[in-house]
């Protein structure tokens, strides 16, 4: 049994998070966490909410809400939303825990101990018309370097470049609109992540099985100069500086929000598992070594921070913090080319995804076109592509063959198998090598690849269903038993491999075996083959995936439209 810690990209807690949030980070932790649960190991699936900075005020604001209640009160929704997902997580926390704003004063005071913290004045947008200093993300203006003329001061949603709020060409407060806006002088924290430019290149070479994504990523951050940056910012809702001259000045939001994996992680051991420090400390600072493997999963346009900036603060403080050992990085998801978009309300929301259609057929249609070697387009004809070949029409449609003729030619039960024969033994072959197959590609964490096996699982049991037709072996029951019996384990053995991806889905087919508690990954495909006995009763549920009529494309159009900008 290894050790296992996972990390999904944080939502941003200014509304509820659109399918390529899920997607690019939350969902695919959750299929791996299962996975690994499954087989046997020790883990720990973290994730929380981002609440600090910028856009979380601007929510607020426009809520009508103090800023702190607004978060409290999306932060329940998310952590809804995610469960009825069937995400899950060991703790679901916030970065404006207690936990956390203790951890990110350690963090600064452990890198400015060791020299890397400065004392800065620096220029900065300050607007006459809001009477305040203006940070990053409330100046919007026109991207430099690719023209995105809504490009926050922080980072260019469109080309992924990290920018200061004076780089903007005509630039302009996110509060008023106003462009009447000055530059001032104001004093900062920097940290000096150039003094550890070497040592990090060092460190991301070698990592040499990070997906390509994630190194052209973080090798184009350095090459391009690894710059001091500062870490905060003249607003009030943060992690206050404890600092003389720094009253009313919180922590960068990028600076304290990965922090929160290791705060969530130490609120979820001491006070929702009651393991006590030391609980946490063995994921975070007493693991050395292969004894724990920290795997994060996120969004291109997150890894920035999470392979150079977020690693440069723990190499920094040099206290024996656990760095990651592999980010697996996503591309976008887009709706019909467009971009999904929180702040425009642009693309398919989780709540609104989950009165459509239940979560596991979300699951496995976002799994099934994950954006993992490129960006995938969402469109409501995949969607229905998904739900009606894939689900209802290969693997629901083998579940309710079988289990209905079972029902009927059996006796509701396993029946007894005497003797083999060479057209199962053939086809436990067949499943076994591709289980093989489906399974390396789970530890790999290739998600399409692995839902390709899963479909030829699902197909090799309806080619096998078909090739025997036990319909006409009412003269050789044996024979006729022989076949419902190997089909009935082949179910088993689908219900066990898909619970990663379709956990309720499994959990309804098992319960039909009398199955109860979901059995561990499949070691020994043979032997899960014979793994119930004869007599063994069998339930028939209720069909597993309704076909969705095409006239109901139209009607999603109408309601969410097709990725018009």
């Amino acid at each position: 049994m290894a050790r296992h810690l996972i990390t999904s990209a944080l939502p941003y807690i200014n509304g509820v998070k659109h399918l390529g949030n899920l997607v690019g980070s939350m969902l695919p932790a959750d299929v791996y966490a299962r996975f690994l649960r499954q087989q046997g190991h020790d883990v720990v699936a973290i994730c929380a909410t981002d609440e600090h900075g910028t856009p979380a005020e601007l929510a607020a604001a426009e809520a009508g809400l103090p800023v702190d209640e607004y978060c409290a009160e999306q932060w329940a929704i998310q952590k809804d939303l995610g469960e009825r997902f069937g995400l899950s997580w060991d703790h679901f926390g916030r970065s404006s825990s207690s936990h956390n704003h203790e951890l990110t004063k350690l963090l600064a005071a452990q890198l400015e101990e060791h020299g890397f913290i400065e004392e800065r004045v620096t220029d900065q947008i300050y607007s006459p018309t809001d009477g305040r200093f203006l940070p990053d993300r409330y100046v919007i203006g026109t991207c430099p370097y690719c023209g995105y003329d809504r490009a926050r001061g922080d980072q260019c949603e469109n080309c992924t470049r990290l920018l200061d709020p004076t780089d903007l060409i005509e630039p302009r407060s996110a509060i008023s609109g106003a462009t009447d806006l000055e530059v001032r002088a104001t004093k900062h924290l920097y940290l000096l992540q150039s003094r550890m430019a070497d040592r990090l290149r060092a460190w991301i070479d070698e990592r040499e099985d990070w997906p390509l994504l994630t190194r052209s990523i973080a090798y184009k951050w350095l090459d391009e100069g690894l710059e001091d940056r500062s870490i905060t910012r003249d607003i009030s809702w943060g992690v206050p500086v404890d600092r003389p001259g720094f009253e009313g000045k919180v922590f960068y939001v990028w600076f304290d929000a990965p922090i929160a994996y290791i705060a969530a992680t130490k609120e979820w051991a001491e006070d929702v598992a009651g393991l006590g420090e030391e609980g946490w400390r063995r994921w975070w600072t007493d693991a050395t070594g292969s004894d724990v493997t920290y795997t994060q999963f996120m969004a291109k346009d997150n890894v920035p921070f999470h392979a150079v900036m977020f690693p440069a603060t723990l190499l920094g403080a040099d206290s024996g913090w656990k760095l990651v050992d592999y980010i697996k990085s996503f591309n976008w998801l887009t709706f019909y080319g467009g971009k999904f978009s929180t702040s425009q309300q642009r693309g398919v929301f989780m709540d609104a995804a989950l009165e459509i259609l239940p979560s596991d057929q979300w699951r496995y249609h976002l799994i099934a076109n994950a954006p993992e070697s490129s960006d995938a387009s969402f469109t409501w004809e995949s969607l229905v592509q998904s739900v009606n070949k894939d689900l209802a029409g290969s693997y629901g449609n083998l579940v309710n063959r079988v289990l209905g003729f079972t029902a009927k030619n059996a006796g509701g039960v396993v029946p007894t198998v005497e003797g083999s024969s060479a057209s199962r033994d053939a086809f436990v072959e067949q499943v076994g090598g591709l289980v093989a197959t489906y399974t390396g590609h789970m530890e790999a964490k290739d998600l399409r690849k692995a839902m390709t096996v899963l479909r030829e699982l699902w197909s090799a049991g309806n080619v096998f269903w078909n090739a025997q037709e036990p319909w006409k072996l009412k003269d050789d029951p044996a024979a006729r038993d022989a076949v419902i019996a190997t089909a009935l384990h082949h179910l088993r053995l689908l219900a066990i491999l898909g619970a990663p991806v379709l956990p309720d889905t499994s959990a309804v087919l098992l319960r039909a075996f009398g199955i109860d508690d979901l059995p561990a990954w499949p070691t020994d495909v043979a032997a899960e083959m014979e793994a119930l006995g004869p007599g063994t009763p069998i339930e028939v549920p209720p069909v597993l995936f309704a076909k969705i009529d095409d006239d109901q494309i139209e009607i999603w159009k109408q309601r969410f439209g097709a990725g018009e900008e």
